[in-house]
């Protein structure tokens, strides 16, 4: 029974070397259908298009089918990847989460925007609104990030009455950004796993290539602010009275700014010192003291640490006991259970077609080429992200089949900007198929169409800046 099924995918397979671009086209309009037009949730429609894309590869061509039929391992194989890239990311996934949710809860994003306020002053709000958000965007989901600043962009639109859509834009550009390429976000995180880039590196590398795209973005949406005067309106759950208390509120009831600080920048820190010190002898040179920066600096003892410091801050700026911390922390890890799953799906997902001999079949119609992967690389994540909306899906997929497609090729640069091209791909263009536009839009109280004129413009300037960026430090700075 099985040869007879087999016979369409063998036939496909020896005669035909474009079989494996008919997997990938069947794998990713499948996905693009269950998400966008049938409204499957992504896991169960990531694992689906997973299980599809191993029953479509050929019969004897996934790993360990001489113990198990094609259909079994099909199955079976997805699982285990799915396990792979879950254990690979649930922990850091999950303290980020709590992390964020702490700060959030114990006043200390309030503090450090106010802060920026401070040294900015209120005319240069939007820059702060920039400048702090972008440490802040860093250990929190961007959806929770635009949760917590929006309120403080609405109340600067009462206290200035002007320039609403800058503020709002200000905030989408420090935590776009940040979920795209600096880890802990999933996408990220995932990404230098795949593409076996160092994960303290990728930080370091990460925050400081956002940096000229963000001020790109910033340019960007100060020009949108002059043709797109959006009014302040009411919102669901949000009104405008409750928004003169979040900017009347005493700054003595918040924490303090290091401890606000400290959650988020230590365990950067941390993680940072041991990349670094690994990638220049740190071994030879310090001795035991390289052992207790290495067991400090690993990402998950440096969140659990950062997470610790969080909780603190929670439980004394708002007095709960263990039970209250214990339900604080309850809705921060669905939250985190629900990301986890979606991100280990889409690893799945991009592995198998990995296992499936895409990227493969893609390196061999590319030899003899002159192909720019790091272009190639942002053109896979702007469409993947066009097409289904997910930044973080965009990345599993596109860095998994990448790192297929290089298999035995030399760079002429370091893997570093293959990683940075992804990440400011799947930044690329954010609309109607994308969570994060209408978290955008529903929260600000701006229309479909105003959030199309504004984020969705702003976004992709700074995806296109991000590529211009990564091709001119590949060629002048390779890093070989």
């Amino acid at each position: 029974m099985n040869n007879l099924y087999a016979m369409p995918f063998l036939a496909a397979a020896e005669g035909a070397s474009w079989w494996p671009f008919c997997i990938l086209g069947i794998s990713v309009i499948t996905v693009i259908l269950l998400i966008t037009r049938l409204r499957i949730h992504p896991f169960l429609a990531l694992v689906a298009v997973a299980i599809l894309t191993g029953l479509l590869a050929p019969i004897g061509s996934l790993p360990g089918e001489p113990e198990k039929s094609h259909w079994v391992q099909a199955v079976e194989l997805t699982t285990v990847e799915l396990g792979t890239v879950c254990g690979r990311v649930a922990v850091v996934i999950a303290l980020a989460s709590i992390i964020g949710v702490c700060i959030m809860e114990s006043g200390a994003a309030d503090k450090l925007v106010r802060r920026f306020l401070a040294l900015f002053g209120e005319k240069r709000a939007g820059a702060a609104l920039v400048a702090g958000g972008f440490p802040l965007g860093m250990p929190i989901f961007f959806d929770t990030f635009f949760m917590l600043l929006v309120p403080l962009a609405r109340a600067l639109r009462l206290r200035t009455g002007r320039d609403y859509t800058l503020y709002v834009l200000a905030i989408c550009c420090a935590g776009g950004v940040t979920h795209s390429l600096v880890a802990p976000h999933p996408g990220p995180l995932a990404m230098s796993e795949i593409l076996k880039v160092d994960l303290g590196w990728s930080i370091i590398v990460g925050t400081l290539a956002t940096i000229p795209t963000v001020f790109i973005g910033w340019q960007v949406a100060k020009i949108l602010n002059r043709h797109c005067d959006v009014p302040l309106r009411e919102t669901p759950g949000m009104p405008l009275e409750d928004l003169k208390k979040i900017s009347s509120k005493p700054e003595s009831e918040l924490p303090g700014i290091v401890g606000a600080l400290m959650p988020v920048i230590l365990p950067i820190v941390l993680i940072s010192t041991a990349s670094f010190l690994a990638a220049f002898g740190g071994a030879q040179r310090l001795g035991w003291l390289y052992s207790l920066l290495e067991f400090l600096g690993n990402r998950n003892v440096a969140l659990i640490i950062g997470a610790g410091l969080a909780m603190r801050l929670a439980v004394c700026q708002k007095n709960l006991d263990l039970a209250g911390l214990g339900k604080l922390l309850g809705g921060a890890l669905e939250t985190a259970g629900v990301i986890i799953l979606i991100t280990s799906a889409g690893g799945a997902f991009g592995l198998m077609l990995k296992n499936a001999g895409v990227g493969e079949a893609i390196r061999l119609s590319l030899e003899g080429r002159e192909i720019n992967f790091i272009l190639l690389a942002w053109t896979m994540a702007a469409v993947l992200k066009f097409s289904q909306g997910s930044a973080t899906v965009s990345m599993l997929t596109t860095a998994a089949m990448m790192a297929g497609i290089m298999q035995g090729t030399e760079l002429p640069y370091h893997p570093m900007y293959l990683f940075l091209a992804i990440g400011f791909g799947a930044l690329g263009i954010s609309w109607m198929n994308d969570s994060g536009f209408w978290v955008i839009g529903r929260l600000s109280g701006f229309t479909p169409r105003e959030t199309l004129r504004t984020w969705t413009v702003c976004a992709f300037s700074m995806a296109f800046a991000g590529l211009i960026e990564t091709l001119l430090l590949a060629k002048f700075l390779p890093f070989k």
